[in-house]
């Protein structure tokens, strides 16, 4: 019996390289291809921060790293941050923190969750 891989593998790889990779659209409506948005909303309003937030971590933790440069914008992730952060999980949070050092915890409010 095989086991399946965790779905931490390789989440560092996942990750891109710096604030200036990422080109989403900060703007207008954002509709994701299937093996993303498979089992849930797959159009995201941008104007709207709930559906935004819910974007972003979808793409962040189901999504490689040309999902990440093809929907997430630099400046809409640097100001959900502080609170998308909370909602992605340690490994993820570590990892994007880790590679794109703008997001990383010297930025944020003392006693915030690393």
């Amino acid at each position: 019996m095989s086991t399946l891989p965790s779905r931490w593998d390789g989440v560092e790889q996942r990750v891109p390289e710096s604030l200036t990779d990422l080109r989403g659209p900060a703007t207008g409506k954002v509709a994701l291809p299937g093996h993303l948005g498979w089992s849930g909303l797959a159009e995201y309003d941008l104007v709207d921060p709930l559906l935004r937030m819910s974007l972003y971590r979808t793409v962040i933790t189901g999504g490689g790293r040309s999902d990440a440069e093809s929907f997430l914008n630099a400046d809409l992730l640097l100001a959900d941050w502080p609170t998308l952060r909370r909602g992605i999980g340690p490994s993820y949070r570590r990892a994007w923190e880790t590679k794109i050092t703008a997001l990383g915890h010297e930025a944020l409010a003392p006693g915030w969750p690393r």
